[in-house]
């Protein structure tokens, strides 16, 4: 295991001392998107690698009181929709089981169609996941579930103080999973049709886990956008990462533990995790230091970034490891600075956003 590089004692404090020497302009804030979500998700950043399957944001949505598209015509869509999904090769029987239960729900229209009323700056985001609160439930809960995170842990190669960081952060440790019925919820954003292929690709793969995987329909409930369990894997991810600990039945992300710790586990672990590394460290820059340095493109050893003068924030050197990392800042060039492994990366297929991945880094260190 690598000796820890940077543990946060004060989240916040640290998130708001610049890490340059000398002050540079500040880009804007990231938008984050609808408030009703588990947590807040700020624009990626474009130099990120690819996540999980999320809806594309609108780049003109429709304003909230926009027409709600025509309820009568939900019933001839889910018609149609039945026979395409015949013709992919879902049985009649898992059709019967799920579709002649979807409901339109235009309250997940509203939802989607919601805009932000405020941006949130780096610190703000920090300030909002990462709280004393969920710090001190982080520790008790990489306690209490010890055991079964070491087996996991011992199993995938993913650190237990990442896995109980991600279950936190979506789903404040399961108790946050959302109640929409997933099937209904993504028949309705497929419907309204402004990211029709996107939700309708989903919903046939809501079907395959009920007609491959053996998933109950009535157990598939979730966010607004169909995001599923104590995970909230959208039925695309379940698909690919979504493991049964013990095996022999379906995995169960809504109930089980052991199957949500094993599916975050495998998730980090096929992105990429090595269990030998942290996520990163925070440094401090000398001044005048060269912005184009800066991305997730210009990955290097550590020992030549401290060759350009880059320290911890602690203000100790760098350690000489072999190791490379990018540096990154969040926040633009008054806040500040990290150099990230390739841990940070593997939490940026997970959710493509810079401030997410330090977030959980952030609540990684603080459970530790």
């Amino acid at each position: 295991m690598m000796p820890r590089l940077a543990h946060v004692v004060a989240l916040t404090l640290l998130a708001a001392v610049p890490a340059r020497a000398q002050d540079q302009p500040q880009p804007q804030p990231a938008q984050p998107p609808d408030q009703s979500q588990s947590q807040p998700q700020p624009a990626p950043s474009p130099d990120q690698s690819q996540t999980q399957p999320q809806p594309a944001p609108d780049q003109n949505p429709p304003p909230p009181e926009a027409e709600m598209p025509d309820a009568a015509g939900f019933p001839a869509f889910i018609q149609n929709f039945r026979q395409d999904a015949l013709a992919q090769g879902i049985s009649p029987a898992t059709l019967d089981r799920t579709l002649t239960t979807a409901r339109f729900l235009p309250h997940v229209i509203e939802l989607d169609r919601r805009q932000p009323e405020l941006t949130l700056t780096f610190q703000d985001y920090i300030d909002r996941v990462v709280t004393p609160d969920r710090i001190d439930t982080g520790r008790a809960k990489l306690i209490e579930n010890k055991p079964l995170l070491d087996r996991v842990s011992a199993r995938y190669g993913v650190q237990p103080q990442y896995i109980v960081a991600l279950w936190g952060i979506e789903t404040n440790f399961g108790h946050s999973t959302g109640g929409y019925s997933v099937i209904s919820s993504l028949a309705t954003l497929a419907y309204e049709g402004r990211r029709a292929a996107f939700f309708r690709k989903e919903l046939i793969n809501a079907l395959i886990m009920v007609d491959q995987k053996h998933v109950d329909p009535r157990d598939m409930t979730g966010s607004w956008a169909g995001a599923m369990g104590e995970s909230q894997f959208m039925p695309s991810s379940f698909l690919a990462y979504a493991v049964s600990w013990k095996g022999g039945a379906a995995p169960d992300i809504w109930h089980k533990r052991e199957d949500v710790f094993a599916s975050i586990a495998n998730y980090l672990a096929q992105a990429g995790w090595h269990g030998d590394q942290d996520w990163g460290m925070a440094v401090t820059l000398p001044a005048n230091f060269d912005a184009s340095l800066v991305g997730l493109s210009q990955k290097k050893p550590l020992n030549d970034w401290a060759a350009m003068g880059l320290m911890q924030s602690s203000g100790a050197a760098l350690p000489d490891l072999p190791l490379s990392a990018a540096l990154i800042e969040p926040a633009g060039a008054d806040g500040p600075a990290f150099l990230v492994f390739d841990n940070f990366r593997a939490i940026l297929k997970w959710n493509n956003s810079s401030f997410f991945a330090t977030a959980v880094g952030y609540l990684a260190d603080g459970i530790d």
